[in-house]
């Protein structure tokens, strides 16, 4: 899990380092107050790798025009 992290794909996916730690950490937050995972088979992962996760299969990203988090629906 911590090797996803480091991949260039995941913080391309984002739009850099500095963007992907505000976004796990946004994300974190919201998984610790109560919001449910957007993926399936969460149980048994941690909430990090929950959020990674999340990130990887574009569940979430940043909106850019409000640095806040988007929740993508499919």
């Amino acid at each position: 899990m911590i090797e996803e992290l480091k991949s260039t794909e995941i913080i391309n996916k984002v739009g850099g380092k500095y963007k992907l730690t505000a976004l796990i950490q946004r994300r974190l937050e919201e998984l610790l107050e109560g919001a449910r995972p957007l993926i399936e088979n969460a149980k048994g992962k941690t909430q990090l790798e929950i959020v990674v996760q999340e990130i990887l299969q574009d569940k979430i990203v940043i909106d850019p025009g409000t640095d806040n988090i988007d929740k993508l629906k499919e």
